[in-house]
């Protein structure tokens, strides 16, 4: 039986209105036609909300069967699948350590699954002239985290870093602790971790130190617009003489904030700004705290 057959009552205007509605299947759409055909036809309410029914049945159950199959997708994925990425690339400015311009470089892979998610960052700003290397600067991260229930995780987290500018010739990272996501909504997330880290660092002049370590990181991403996004990134690592017991009361924290700007030109192309502090409480005879770093760069999402 058709629409029109199930609906005879309704004006031939009206019914066709509607189901040239819900040929879209666009809920708003549909919303919005339906409330003005009651409106305009308070005698068939009682027939436009019998067809708002089915369609919204129709609806749910066409995204149970695709949240279903996106599931089963999820489970039966193999070890390279489900991965997404960000590919960056542009110029830099620092000042701190070294005073120059040169070029950046990182890549992210996610994958996101239904309580599991693994996040890999990699990141270079590298600046050569007159023959000379005046900036040169390394970043390998690999952070699983698991999902304890709608706002809690678990995450874990692994770190490298290379900058014998800052007199760095290697340090490396290990941290564990909670999540909480704080806020989730289409056009704001916040979220906020801590944990307990341990943290070796191999200085230019052949010094080794091996702390335990407290981790602090928050992550902050609003969309303004449709095309405009902002984001907040920090992590705070402090050490104390031989345990954690207060970061207020560290020897040495290192601090590394990053402010950015995005612009989306694209589905797959958006132009960056960023500026990072990198501030270390503690740094090797020579070397300052802080360092700056403002980036301009075009991110390609694949």
């Amino acid at each position: 039986m058709t629409a029109q057959a199930a609906h005879a009552e309704l004006p031939e205007p009206v019914r066709a209105m509607i189901d040239a509605a819900i040929a879209t299947g666009d809920e708003t759409k549909v919303r919005t036609v339906t409330e003005i055909a009651r409106a305009t036809n308070p005698g068939d309410q009682e027939e436009i909300d019998a067809i708002v029914a089915t369609f919204e049945a129709g609806v749910a159950a066409r995204k149970t069967a695709e949240a279903e199959a996106k599931v089963a997708q999820i489970r039966s994925a193999g070890l390279f699948d489900n991965w997404s990425g960000k590919g960056e690339f542009g110029a830099f400015r620092a000042t701190g350590n070294s005073d120059n311009t040169g070029v950046t470089a990182g890549l992210t892979l996610d994958r996101q699954g239904i309580d599991w998610r693994h996040k890999l960052t990699g990141r270079v700003d590298y600046q050569r002239a007159n023959g000379l290397t005046t900036r040169e600067q390394y970043l390998a991260r690999y952070e699983p985290n698991f999902n304890v229930s709608d706002n809690f995780y678990v995450y874990a987290l692994a770190q490298y870093e290379r900058d014998r500018f800052q007199g760095i010739a290697a340090r490396y990272a290990v941290s564990g602790g909670m999540g909480y996501q704080a806020l989730k909504a289409d056009d704001i997330q916040l979220s906020v971790k801590a944990g307990p880290a341990y943290r070796v660092t191999e200085f230019a002049d052949g010094r080794n130190e091996s702390r335990i370590a407290g981790l602090i990181g928050l992550d902050f991403d609003w969309n303004i617009t449709e095309k405009l996004k902002l984001t907040q990134d920090t992590n705070a690592v402090a050490e104390t003489g031989g345990s954690a017991v207060a970061i207020i009361d560290s020897r040495n924290t290192t601090l590394d904030l990053i402010t950015g700007l995005d612009a989306r030109i694209n589905r797959s192309l958006t132009a960056r700004f960023s500026y990072a502090v990198e501030y270390d409480s503690n740094p090797p005879s020579g070397a300052v705290q802080t360092d700056t770093l403002s980036r301009v760069t075009l991110i390609y999402d694949f």
